[in-house]
C-alpha cells in the first residue's frame, strides 16, 4: 500500500474529527472545557474511556509481550476489575459529594493546599510521563509505516500529530473528546476485530485450533506461579487492584471524563461496564499476540516485542487491511493523547493557579490564560516524545507500568491517609515525604538482588510505594478532626 494513500486516509480521519470539535465545541466556556458542563451520556463515557484506558501502547506492545510473557498480562486487567469496582463505589460518591471539577482539590479540603498541590504536581507528572510514552509508540509505527517513506523526518511527524491533537482539544476539552474518544474507540476494535479475523485466516485455524496451538508452544499461561518472579499471579492481581485506583481513580483525566457525568448512579455503571469491555478487549489483544507469535518464526520475524504487528501488517497483508491498522492506530493514539492534555491543562489552572478562585479577572481573561497553558503542554508533550525517540524502549507497556509505580504512589499514599485516618500531617514536610518515597523505591529497586535474595518486586513496587508515603504522613502528624466534617 501506497504510504500517500495511508497519508491520505489519516488526514481524512482527522478532518472527521474536526468536524465532531467543531459541532461539540460551540459556545463551549470553562465549565464545557474542564468538566463538559456535566451532562455527558454515561454509556458513550463508558465506550471512550476504553481507549483511553487502552491506547496504542495496548495495541502494538501488549501483543508483542505474548511470546515471552503468555497471557499473564490477563492477570494485572483481572486485578482492574476489582480496582474500578473500588474506584465506582468508594472513590466517586466522595467525588460528586463534594461537587469537584479537579479530583486534588480533596486533598485541600481533607489535608490542606500543601497537599493538593503536592498531589496535581505528581499526577501531572505522572500523566505527562504516560502519555507522552504512549504517544511516542504510535507515532513511531506512522512513522516507519507513513511519514518516513515520504521523506518526512521524525520530528516533523510528531509536531504534526501533536498539532492535531491540540486544534480539536483547544476549544472544547472535556466535552469534545467523550465524543471523539467514542468514534476512536470505534476504530480502534474494528481494526483489532479485522486484524484477528485476517490473521486467523492467514494461518488457516479456526479460534479453538489457534488456542490449542498456543497450548502447545506454551505461549496460553494465564496464571504466573513462581510465588518469587515478578509475575506471581497474586501479585500481578493485588498490583492490578491498586493501578487501577491509582492510575484511574486518582487521575483527573480519567475522572474528569467521570465527573461529567450528570448523576453518580450513572458514573457508577460506567465503571463497571467499562471494566467488563476492558478485559474482553485485553483477552482478545492478547489472542492476537498470540497469532502473531505463531506467525512471526514463519515470515523470518521476530516472535514478539513492540515492532512485531505493525511488520507483520505492512509487510503482508493486504492493503485494505494496512489502511485499517493505520486507522485503528490513530484511533488508539488520540484517546489517551487529547485526555492527558485536556486535564494537565484543568490540574493546572485549578490546582496549581487556582483560576476558578481569580476574581481578579474575568471569564475572557481566565480562558486566555487556559489556553496558553493548552499551548503550552502541547508543547512539551513534543519535547518529552523526541526524547522518548532517543530512549526507544522495546517494551513501552512494562516501562509505563513501571513508571507509574513511582509517580502514582505518592498520590495513592496521600489519599489514603486522607481516606483512612483523621490525622492532619505537618505542611512543610509534606511535600518532602511524597517525594522521598519513590526515591527510597529507587534504591529498593536497584538493590533487590542483594537485600531481597531471590524475591523480584515487580508491579507491586506502586503499594511499596504507597505505604512508604502513607507511613511517613503518619510520623509527621497529629491527632485531629478530619477538615470534612
Amino acid at each position: 500500500m501506497s504510504a500517500l494513500v495511508l497519508l491520505g486516509c489519516v488526514l481524512g480521519y482527522f478532518v472527521l474529527l474536526l468536524l465532531v470539535a467543531w459541532r461539540t465545541s460551540r459556545r463551549a466556556d470553562d465549565a464545557a472545557f474542564f468538566v463538559g458542563s456535566r451532562r455527558s451520556p454515561w454509556l458513550l463515557v463508558a465506550f471512550g474511556m476504553v481507549g483511553t484506558s487502552l491506547s496504542g501502547v495496548t495495541f502494538v506492545s501488549v501483543p508483542g509481550t505474548v511470546a515471552s510473557h503468555g497471557f499473564t498480562y490477563l492477570q494485572i486487567v483481572l486485578g482492574h476489575v476489582v480496582g474500578y469496582a473500588i474506584v465506582a463505589f468508594v472513590l466517586l460518591p466522595l467525588y460528586y459529594r463534594l461537587g469537584l471539577t479537579s479530583i486534588y482539590r480533596y486533598l485541600g479540603a481533607r489535608l490542606g493546599d500543601t497537599a493538593q498541590r503536592t498531589g496535581a504536581v505528581f499526577f501531572l507528572v505522572s500523566r505527562t510521563l504516560g502519555a507522552t510514552a504512549r504517544l511516542y509508540l504510535v507515532v513511531r509505527v506512522l512513522q516507519d509505516m507513513v511519514l518516513q517513506p515520504l521523506g518526512v523526518p521524525f520530528w516533523l511527524g510528531s509536531a504534526v500529530v501533536v498539532l492535531m491533537i491540540l486544534l480539536y482539544t483547544f476549544e472544547g476539552g472535556v466535552r469534545t473528546i467523550v465524543w471523539t474518544d467514542t468514534l476512536q474507540t470505534a476504530g480502534m476494535l474494528i481494526g483489532l476485530i479485522v486484524c484477528t479475523g485476517y490473521l486467523l485466516a492467514l494461518l488457516g485455524q479456526t479460534p479453538l485450533q489457534a488456542w490449542d496451538a498456543l497450548q502447545a508452544q506454551g505461549s496460553a499461561r494465564v496464571l504466573g506461579t513462581d510465588a518469587l518472579a515478578a509475575d506471581f499471579w497474586a501479585k500481578q492481581l493485588l498490583a492490578g487492584i491498586f493501578i487501577a485506583v491509582a492510575m484511574t481513580g486518582l487521575d483527573q483525566e480519567m475522572m474528569q471524563k467521570n465527573i461529567s457525568v450528570a448523576r453518580l448512579a450513572d458514573a457508577q455503571k460506567n465503571m463497571l461496564l467499562m471494566s467488563l469491555v476492558l478485559l474482553a478487549v485485553v483477552a482478545l489483544f492478547l489472542f492476537l499476540g498470540g497469532l502473531l507469535a505463531q506467525l512471526g518464526p514463519r515470515l523470518g520475524l521476530p516472535a514478539g516485542g513492540d515492532r512485531l504487528f505493525p511488520a507483520v501488517v505492512l509487510g503482508h497483508l493486504p492493503g485494505w487491511v494496512q489502511i485499517l491498522f493505520v486507522l485503528a492506530l490513530v484511533s488508539a493514539l488520540f484517546p489517551s493523547a487529547d485526555g492527558a492534555l485536556t486535564a494537565l491543562t484543568a490540574s493546572t489552572c485549578i490546582d496549581l493557579l487556582r483560576l476558578q478562585e481569580r476574581h481578579d479577572l474575568d471569564a475572557a481573561a481566565r480562558t486566555r490564560l487556559r489556553k496558553r497553558v493548552h499551548l503550552a503542554w502541547a508543547a512539551l508533550f513534543l519535547l518529552l516524545v523526541l526524547a522518548f525517540r532517543r530512549l526507544d524502549d522495546p517494551s513501552m507497556v512494562l516501562l509505563i507500568l513501571k513508571l507509574a509505580g513511582y509517580t502514582y504512589g505518592p498520590l495513592l499514599g496521600l489519599f489514603a491517609f486522607g481516606i483512612l485516618t483523621v490525622r492532619q500531617p505537618h505542611a512543610a514536610w509534606l511535600p518532602w515525604i511524597a517525594l522521598a518515597a519513590p526515591m527510597l523505591c529507587a534504591l529498593l529497586d536497584a538493590q533487590q538482588a542483594r537485600w531481597l535474595g531471590g524475591y523480584r518486586i515487580g508491579l507491586e513496587m506502586l503499594l511499596v510505594n504507597a505505604a512508604l508515603t502513607f507511613a511517613g504522613l503518619w510520623s509527621c502528624s497529629t491527632a485531629g478532626t478530619d477538615r470534612r466534617r
